[in-house]
């Protein structure tokens, strides 16, 4: 079990996907640059890419872990983690995303 404490340490952030790209020499990883609502984009790197098309979350607000340390893979920064889904039984994932125009930034609690 996870204490409350523990929990309300994650800070869950909107993300706006501003750009998506594949990871060169890799099949499963996408480079995402993100509007987390601070001065400059925050660069995620997810293994969504048997998932997801770049050009699909172009514009997607998404959940994000925005306060994960920082983590290098494949000699790219991830400086966060975003939360999906996983469908096992369909083969896929989902993003978590919000039903509604949230502004890049707000805190999800």
């Amino acid at each position: 079990m996870v204490s409350y404490d523990e929990f309300s340490k994650i800070e869950l952030k909107v993300g706006i996907v501003k750009i998506a790209e594949l990871v060169p020499n890799s099949e499963k990883l996408l480079r995402l640059e993100l509007d987390v609502g601070e001065e400059k984009p925050r660069q995620l790197v997810a293994g969504i890419a048997q998932h997801y098309k770049p050009e699909e979350l172009i514009g997607k607000s998404i959940i994000v872990v925005a306060n994960l340390d920082i983590r290098t893979i494949r000699g790219l920064e991830s400086q966060g983690m975003l939360l999906a889904a996983d469908l096992e039984s369909e083969g896929r994932v989902a993003l978590l995303t919000t039903d509604s125009n949230v502004p890049a930034g707000t805190r999800i609690k």
